[in-house]
């Protein structure tokens, strides 16, 4: 078994504005493929991490002030509920309440948060995880094994709807055994190689015993004050956080319908911080003095090709598909050049992504001929797009460009984001989606099975899908990486999605802002982790 990687910032992700509608995962699914670990590493608020700082050379940190965020993608039907998190703001207001056993550090690799142990047995049949000793609710009940206990009977209570019940199927939840004040063995139905990780992703907030939604209470970097939907939230410090207390007294967020209104919160000082910028928002705060943060998020909005939909249905025309995107231009147009190029498969960051796959190139001779061949030169499709992340609707109008090249005729079918994730959602024959970071086991249950709540594409490989099972059951890391090669290369030649770019995340503040620092998981502010963040 492998080492931990050296503890960084504990960090969480939030889902989707359509995770609702995606559910929980169908099956065992598991996340990342440094599965097996007996960590002795944390991951926490208190470090800042090795990343880059943003703003101003200033003093030393210092204590105190009010941190005004301005964000967009709010809804009226938005709640603090850590086991269901549905809008980005949903899961980042949880992030500042709640911690969870396990979490990404800003590399996206997931290290210990409020557990000092979470090791399995030989055959990752059973689990053993112990909490931190000392760690306090904010309303100073301490951290115990039965916290633990009943946070995965919630999330497994079919009447919580939790999000993260379907990724973790394969524990028997009901006969957890408290081991001692701090320990717990988990018992688990089949093997679960991946549960070290799976942990580390969006659903796992530890809650206490008799949680009440009315009032919540966590062990995190702040203690709930307010919240008003699509307007507003309110948080304090938490003096006695386990991970350091933070730097801000507090954080006051308000809510935006539109990004320029945003913009101009914070050129007008009405806030200090807003996230999740276009590029078209870029020069516009740089030439009014404001400070950009810009991270290569492993966030994707990929294009989807629904295998059951013809002309889908012949691997041909996916093929064709996959080479008509011009991948570099995409990424100038629609972020000036900030991202990463894509490849078609998706968990940049994992340890287990394939980096000796060749990289699809632009060939748009190439696919006119393997059109010619299946049948379908001088094609017409429709393609469905939505505002549902930055640059979507735009990267659809160039891939429309592109493709005639090809001999192509796209037309686009603009669709409200209601719509776009409606009854529809997973049915569109041509469209695009969004997802944010995965570790790749993890995104392999959610989009690729045929259990899957985000199986769009529709892909039926019985080698594959044969392959994720022995994953599952595959102890040795390596040996789990060389499975999950073997997958990735199947997904490059034969399945629905085109990746072009994991898109850049763009964030903006006032001078008197410091410590924000990137991150790789498609969130803002190191993963809206604001223990570290002080004020001039």
């Amino acid at each position: 078994m492998n080492p931990p990687p050296v503890p960084a910032p504990r960090n969480g992700a939030p889902m989707s504005r359509r995770s609702l509608l995606r559910g929980a995962l169908t099956g065992a699914a598991a996340l990342g493929a440094g599965g097996i670990l007996d960590a002795c590493g944390s991951a926490t608020h208190s470090s800042a991490g090795t990343g880059v700082s943003s703003g101003p050379a200033a003093d030393a940190p210092r204590k105190g002030g009010t941190l005004r965020l301005a964000m967009t993608g709010a809804s009226s039907t938005d709640e603090i509920n850590p086991l269901l998190q549905v809008t980005n703001v949903s899961t980042a207001m949880d992030l500042q309440i709640f911690d969870s056993l396990v979490a990404f550090d800003r590399n996206a690799i997931p290290q210990l948060s409020l557990a000092d142990e979470v090791t399995p047995n030989a055959d990752a049949t059973e689990w053993t995880i112990r909490v931190k000793d000392g760690v306090t609710f904010h309303n100073g009940k301490d951290l115990t094994a039965d916290d633990v206990i009943y946070t995965f009977q919630q999330i497994q209570d079919p009447k919580n709807t939790a999000v993260g019940a379907g990724a973790i199927t394969t524990i028997d939840s009901a006969n957890i055994k408290k081991l001692d004040r701090l320990t717990v063995r988990i018992p688990c139905r089949a093997p679960f190689s991946t549960l070290f990780s799976t942990l580390a992703a969006y659903y796992y907030f530890v809650i206490p015993v008799g949680f009440d939604r009315k009032n919540p209470v966590g062990t995190g970097p702040f203690k709930f004050q307010s919240f008003t939907p699509a307007v507003s939230a309110s948080f304090v410090r938490n003096d006695h956080y386990w991970g350091g207390a933070p730097y801000l007294d507090g954080m006051s967020w308000s809510f935006f319908a539109q990004e320029a209104s945003q913009v101009n919160a914070l050129l007008s000082g009405q806030a200090d911080a807003v996230s999740l910028l276009s590029s078209a928002s870029m020069s516009t705060v740089r030439g009014s003095g404001g400070v950009l943060l810009i991270s290569d998020g492993g966030g994707w909005t990929p294009f989807t090709m629904n295998c059951n939909t013809a002309p889908f249905t012949d691997v041909r025309v996916r093929q064709a598909f996959k080479l008509m995107a011009d991948r570099q231009q995409m990424l100038q147009q629609v972020f000036l050049g900030n991202g990463v190029i894509g490849n078609d498969v998706f968990s940049i960051w994992d340890p287990a992504y394939d980096k000796s796959l060749p990289q699809r190139p632009h060939d748009p001779q190439q696919a006119k001929h393997l059109l010619k061949q299946a049948g379908h030169d001088g094609l017409n499709i429709t393609l469905v797009t939505s505002d549902i992340a930055q640059g979507t609707e735009s990267v659809a109008q160039i891939f429309a460009q592109q493709a005639k090249a090809a001999g192509v005729n796209v037309t686009l079918q603009t669709q409200t984001v209601t719509d776009f994730y409606g009854p529809n959602y997973l049915k569109w024959g041509f469209a695009q989606d969004f997802w944010y970071y995965n570790p790749y086991f993890f995104q392999v249950a959610a989009a690729m099975l045929p259990g899957g709540t985000g199986n769009e594409c529709h892909f039926a490989n019985t080698r594959y899908f044969d392959l994720y099972a022995e994953a599952l059951r595959t102890i040795d890391d390596a040996k789990r990486t060389e499975i999950a090669h073997e997958m990735q290369t199947i997904e490059w030649n034969e399945d629905g999605y085109i990746i072009p770019y994991f898109a850049p995340v763009i964030d903006a503040h006032s001078k008197k802002v410091h410590g924000a620092v990137t991150t790789r998981t498609a969130l803002s502010f190191n993963d809206f982790d604001f223990t570290r963040i002080w004020m001039s």
